[in-house]
């Protein structure tokens, strides 16, 4: 077993965080099926690779991720781990099991996801994941795309959470989104501890410096990035013509952008996915990156990648050609 990763504490100081987690959504069996036991071995191998983070979310599997999570982590001392879940969707039984699960994820449609973001959907949220997992309380809490529902998740959802927290049952909150626009109000307007942007900070793209990251490190709230290859356009030394950028397949012109950035990279002896999950953590609103990780060799390679030394000549070059805006901050320096 490798020594424990480096943590990063919350500003408010109620999480320290591994620099790396693991993002839970393939142990529900995302785009394909896995086993339990192999569930539990990237989870085992996680464990003995050093990480003590792990993101699920009753969305991912329609509960199965944090079933499998929960029973993975059960032999652990729980004080050494950090889980977070997420709420806003409730999980409503159907019954089916002759049909395949619309949202992507090979299980069947036993389950209906409906969204709620109220007070009294967040309390059964919350009491029903903590059933799943098997644990009697879940470190952080996020509010899962409230998009079309942020005024309800201000409102409503980050008042139930911050009486959760005071009363124990949970020891910190927040909101996972895609948009840090919307991340970046609901900072401003809630008493959040940490929140999680997917895909808006990352090497191909920096849009949250315009917003979130202020309004993090004014408030004194911690960032978790994710999706920090941009959904598979950043996961391969060289981005493939038909490569995946936010979930569909990318414009030929990204393609060529991810390309151009990964020559500069080559320069410098550093892999496209090295620098960018690299990026991902420089930033000093940033307390940890989360990848999704399916296998045991997966959970080896982002450690791998994570302990890669990236010389800062790396990233002035992006800066010279334009390929990384000149605003991002000079931050942390890898390991």
């Amino acid at each position: 077993m490798t020594a424990v990763l480096p943590r990063r504490s919350s500003p408010g100081g109620r999480l320290a965080l591994t620099e790396l987690g693991v993002g839970g959504a393939q142990l529900g069996n995302l785009h394909r099926a896995v086993t339990d036991a192999e569930a539990a071995g990237t989870v085992r191998a996680a464990w003995d690779a050093g990480i003590r983070y792990f993101d699920t979310a009753p969305h991912y599997g329609l509960g199965l991720s944090e079933r499998r999570l929960g029973a993975a982590l059960r032999s652990y001392p729980r004080d050494e781990y950090v889980v977070s879940t997420k709420v806003g969707r409730i999980l409503e039984r159907t019954g089916r099991t002759d049909v395949p699960d619309p949202a992507g994820f090979a299980v069947p449609a036993s389950w209906r996801r409906v969204r709620d973001y109220s007070a009294g959907g967040v309390l059964r949220s919350v009491e029903e994941s903590l059933g799943r997992l098997g644990l009697d309380r879940v470190d952080l809490v996020l509010v899962h795309d409230p998009d079309d529902h942020l005024d309800t998740a201000i409102t409503q959802a980050a008042p139930a959470l911050s009486r959760l927290r005071d009363e124990g049952v949970i020891r910190s909150y927040g909101a996972g989104m895609n948009r840090s626009d919307l991340l970046a109000r609901f900072v401003r307007e809630t008493d959040a501890d940490v929140v999680m942007l997917a895909g808006r900070y990352t090497l191909l793209e920096q849009p949250a410096l315009d917003d979130l990251m202020p309004a993090a490190l004014e408030r004194g709230v911690g960032v978790v990035t994710a999706g920090v290859f941009n959904s598979g356009l950043l996961s391969r030394p060289r981005p493939a013509a038909d490569a995946t950028y936010d979930y569909r397949i990318a414009d030929p012109e990204v393609v060529a952008r991810a390309t151009r950035i990964a020559a500069v990279c080559e320069r410098h002896g550093v892999t496209l996915p090295e620098a960018a999950q690299a990026f991902s953590l420089r930033h000093p609103a940033v307390v940890c990156a989360v990848v999704g990780l399916r296998t045991r060799g997966q959970v080896q390679d982002c450690v791998a990648r994570h302990r890669r030394p990236v010389p800062e000549e790396l990233w002035a070059e992006l800066r010279d050609c334009g390929l990384l805006r000149e605003e991002v901050p000079a931050g942390r320096r890898n390991p």
